[in-house]
């Protein structure tokens, strides 16, 4: 068997570019933001192709994990308003405040989706 030869841009003909210092650290801020490395941002940009961001993914997966605690939280919620036989030898007093901290906590949990959706916004 023949082992191919891996085709890499390594060796092959660079183009320099200048660049002031400012500008040289927002296109290394753009490639991290975009998951790239800086050749390969500005490759893929003389080429004409726009870079998607990975911020927008890791905003989503917030997003998600933040939309689960709220779920757990809504359905734990639920199961003691439906006064779950589990729960009849509780002391009223001490159910109430629960329920009170975890209302506390979900209000806690709208903020934070309400917060990183204005982020995704502005951005």
């Amino acid at each position: 068997m023949s082992e191919q030869r891996i085709a890499t841009r390594k060796g092959t003909t660079p183009i320099n570019v200048w660049v002031t210092p400012e500008e040289k650290a927002q296109i290394e801020e753009l490639a991290k933001q975009t998951g790239h490395s800086m050749s390969s941002l500005l490759r893929t940009l003389g080429m004409g192709y726009l870079p998607t961001s990975v911020l927008d993914s890791k905003l989503v997966l917030e997003l998600v994990k933040i939309n689960a605690d709220q779920g757990r939280l809504g359905g734990l919620l639920k199961m003691w308003l439906t006064n779950d036989e589990r729960f009849a030898g509780f002391d009223q007093i001490q159910m109430r405040k629960t329920i009170e901290v975890v209302l506390s906590r979900i209000q806690e949990m709208q903020q934070a989706l309400l917060k990183l959706a204005l982020k995704a916004e502005g951005e």
